[in-house]
Parts: C-alpha cells; sequence; structure tokens
C-alpha cells in the first residue's frame, strides 16, 4: 500500500513541505495519498542546486557512478513488490503489466551501469593536407551539465528511468518534474537515489502543476530539455526551449501490417496483435492503433482476433487476471469513447466493444473506421484499434505513412525483401518485423519523427544527448 504522504526531493534531501497534490487509486477514484508539491521557489532551488552539482558530478569517476547506479538496482529488486503495487494503484496499470514496468526499470539501470565505464572518445586522424602535418586530435564525450526532465503518466517508473539513469551514468545532475497524476514511482526511486553518495544537488524530484513549472523549460541555467507526453505540450515546450538542447519523444497512432504469408501463423499474431493493441489499457505511444490485414486472410484473422478481444477481462487491475483496467481519468475515456461513437456514426463497424463505464472503456475494435475520424488521425491513446484488409504489399505501406505521427510500426512478413521495403519507406523512428510495434526492449534507439519527436533515447543514445564532444588537438615538437 501507499504511505499517507510523500514528500518531494530537493536537492537529494526529502522535503515535506505540504500534502497538497492529491493522487487518487485510478480504479476506485478515492484518494489514496497526498504529495508535496512544488512551487517556484522550490523548482528554482533546485535547479541552482543542480548547476552547483555540475563540477562534483562530471569529476566522479566511472566506477563510482556505477556504484550508485547499481545501488539502486539492489533497492529496486527488494522493493519490486511495493513498487509494482504502487504502480497499479497511481496509474490504474493491471498488477501484470505493473511487475513487467519495474522489471524494465531494473532492465533500464543495469544499461546504464554498463554504459557508465564505457564512455570513450576517438583517436583522430588530422594530417589531410600537409598544413596538418605533425598534428594529432583526440576526442571525448563530457557531460552536457543540469538538464530538465518531464516525464509522463503512463509509464511513471520506466520513462522516469529511461532520463535518471542515462543522466547519473553519464554525470549529469537534473531536475525532474514527474506527471502529477502519477508522481508515486519517481519519488520512490528518488527515496533510493537519496540513500547514495551522490553530491549534494545531483537530483531533485519536483512534483508540479503544469502551470506553475515554466522553470522547467525556461530556465537558461539548464543545458537540455528531455520531455516525453504529449505532441502539443511537447512543440509548445520546444518553442519556448531558448538556447538548451531538446529531446521529445511524443505520441504516435502506431500502424501493424499482416502479410498473406502469415496464414499458418494466425494464433501467434492475433495473439501479439491483443497484447501490442491492449496491453497498459492502450495507454502506450506504440500500442497497435491501426491493423492492415492482408485480403487473403482477412476474415480469418478477423474472426480470430475478435474472439480473442472478447476473451479480456475489463476490471480490478489489483486482479492477476485483468488484462485491462481504467484508463488515467474518466475524462479520457469519454473522449476515446467519442472518438469510437463518432467512427461508427462515420459508417466504421464496431465488432467488439465499445462500451463505457466511467474511466473503463471496454476493449473495442472497430472495422474500416473513417480515415478522416479521429479514431484513425489521431493518437487514440486506450484500448481502441482499427482494422482493415489490404490487396498491396507496397500500397498498405503508403497508408501506414499516411499519418502526422511516425514512432514505431509493426510488419508480420516471413519475405525479407519486403522486410527491407518497410525499413526503407516507413516513415518510423523503428521498424519491427514479425512482430507488433508495441515491442520495446530498454537498450535500443527510441523515438520518431514528424509529430512523434526528435532525439532518441536509450540509454547510450540518451547519454549522447547529454554530453557534447570535446576535442584535444597536440601539436608534435
Amino acid at each position: 500500500m501507499l504511505l499517507e504522504r510523500y514528500p518531494y526531493y530537493l536537492a537529494n534531501t526529502a522535503v515535506f513541505a505540504n500534502t497538497d497534490l492529491e493522487v487518487t487509486d485510478k480504479y476506485t477514484g478515492a484518494v489514496a495519498t497526498r504529495v508535496a508539491l512544488a512551487d517556484a521557489k522550490a523548482i528554482d532551488a533546485g535547479i541552482a542546486a543542480a548547476v552547483a552539482a555540475e563540477v562534483p558530478m562530471r569529476r566522479m569517476a566511472p566506477y563510482e557512478r556505477r556504484a550508485v547506479i547499481e545501488h539502486c538496482i539492489r533497492r529496486f529488486k527488494e522493493r519490486f513488490e511495493e513498487m509494482a503495487i504502487a504502480l497499479c494503484i497511481e496509474a490504474g496499470k493491471p498488477i501484470k503489466d505493473a511487475r513487467g514496468e519495474v522489471s524494465r526499470l531494473i532492465d533500464t539501470f543495469a544499461v546504464a551501469a554498463d554504459e557508465s565505464v564505457r564512455i570513450g572518445g576517438e583517436v583522430l586522424n588530422l594530417e589531410i593536407a600537409p598544413r596538418a602535418r605533425g598534428y594529432r586530435g583526440m576526442s571525448k564525450r563530457v557531460p552536457i551539465g543540469a538538464c530538465s526532465f518531464i516525464s509522463p503518466f503512463n509509464f511513471p517508473l520506466n520513462l522516469a528511468a529511461h532520463k535518471i539513469a542515462p543522466a547519473l551514468a553519464m554525470g549529469c545532475p537534473f531536475v525532474l518534474k514527474p506527471a502529477s497524476r502519477t508522481p508515486i514511482g519517481a519519488l520512490i526511486i528518488g527515496e533510493i537515489m537519496a540513500e547514495t553518495d551522490l553530491p549534494k544537488g545531483a537530483f531533485s524530484i519536483l512534483p508540479a502543476h503544469r502551470d506553475g513549472a515554466d522553470l522547467f523549460t525556461t530556465d537558461d541555467r539548464l543545458k537540455l530539455l528531455s520531455f516525453t507526453g504529449s505532441p502539443g505540450v511537447g512543440w509548445e515546450l520546444k518553442a519556448k526551449a531558448g538556447r538548451k538542447k531538446v529531446v521529445l519523444e511524443l505520441g504516435g497512432n502506431a500502424g501493424c501490417v499482416v502479410d498473406a504469408d502469415q496464414g499458418p501463423y494466425l494464433d501467434h499474431v492475433v495473439e501479439r496483435l491483443v497484447f501490442g493493441g491492449y496491453y497498459q489499457s492502450g495507454q502506450s505511444c506504440i500500442h497497435v492503433q491501426r491493423i492492415y490485414v492482408h485480403r487473403s486472410i482477412y476474415e480469418l484473422t478477423k474472426t480470430k482476433l475478435v474472439a480473442a478481444v472478447q476473451a479480456l477481462k475489463l476490471g480490478n487491475p489489483r486482479d492477476e487476471d485483468t488484462f485491462v483496467g481504467p484508463m488515467i481519468t474518466e475524462g479520457e475515456a469519454k473522449r476515446l469513447h467519442g472518438w469510437v461513437q463518432a467512427a461508427i456514426a462515420g459508417g466504421g463497424t464496431c465488432l467488439v466493444g465499445g462500451d463505457r463505464t466511467g474511466a473503463m472503456l471496454a476493449p473495442t475494435l472497430i472495422e474500416n473506421c473513417p480515415k478522416d475520424s479521429d479514431l484513425y488521425r489521431e493518437e487514440a491513446f486506450g484500448p481502441a484499434v482499427t482494422i482493415e484488409a489490404f490487396d498491396d504489399f507496397e500500397a498498405v505501406l503508403h497508408q501506414v505513412n499516411d499519418s502526422k505521427f511516425g514512432l514505431q510500426a509493426g510488419i508480420f512478413t516471413r519475405d525479407i525483401y519486403k522486410a527491407q521495403m518497410a525499413w526503407d519507406e516507413l516513415e518510423v523512428g523503428g521498424v519491427i518485423i514479425g512482430d507488433v510495434p508495441s515491442w520495446r526492449v530498454d537498450n535500443m534507439p527510441y523515438g520518431g519523427v514528424k509529430d512523434s519527436g526528435i532525439g532518441r533515447e536509450g540509454v547510450k543514445y540518451a547519454m549522447e544527448d547529454m554530453s557534447e564532444i570535446r576535442l584535444m588537438v597536440i601539436k608534435q615538437a
């Protein structure tokens, strides 16, 4: 269970400043705990502390940074079930998904522990012309300095970890604003980091309302802003960020293609489509939103998929057999339910689901969704999926590309030439062959193009963003 109250962390220190932020149990709607809410003064102090910690963080030896990260990993393992239950309550995440996220938190920190001692450089041959004779060059990566992180509600542990762990590995102090609806996971990470000997000011974790958190974006003392969230907010923050480097991981409406050669493997394909479409109650930016199935196997695929979706349990996220829990708020459920109803009114056919009770939206599958509908064009971010048939593989790739988003796509095919074509032609950050676009492992480069953002996460790639290349040139005597 959750504690009655939680502090924020300012310059590595727990501060029980107030109990102004109520965190609800997303299934019952009741207040589950209260959290200290940071004001502008606390945020300013956190940024100042991070700036003051730049030099001592930079001077930590790689093995010292690795030791900090390894301590966190040990404590995450010891508090595994506590963190999973907290996630289940504050995010409404089905308990199996919650445990999976704690496992990924550990994976992400483990990758960072390895990468912390691999930060290297390059020896450069500068003798490209007579004037450079006798000159040698070397480059290394140095920490960029104080960073600002803003993490979302849907993966309160692991998406915070994808900012925190690379910063620890690289030697960058930071301030983090967790989502105000789901701050507990990040605060538990903060509690564990506070047990280490990180330099004072190395981190601050400061829950704040969006309208009071401008300093996370606008303060010129910060060298990098990394934001994960909605496209509208992300691009607005980039416009206000000034001269600092900006990394954005935004939304998606991922397409998934099932080619004609998948007939013998449909049971596996359908199992993966159900996972991709409805895990996390669909609240993932790479959840399967648009399914395209070759016409030769369309009817059989549809039949199997409808049966599988109908069998999913909707209910209390703490029940072990629940697959779909509540959306983050009743308002979000109403929004997506409205999109489903509009798609049906526009000519789509509801094959499964379509009903809503409070924040619970039944797993929904819409056939032949109108191409101009919000459910097809925008990011659903909930348990609603569309399905339609296609005839030509190259043409369906253009359909997948017909989106303002470009995060990941999934292609079920056993044809290596079609796989290569998809990799060449799809305007996305990642193409997953033989699985759904929802697949991610925490050391791969992850991010998108178009409205899905700029830059890449994945520990090594985030560390590159959190560093600068510094050159040294030596002239031989």
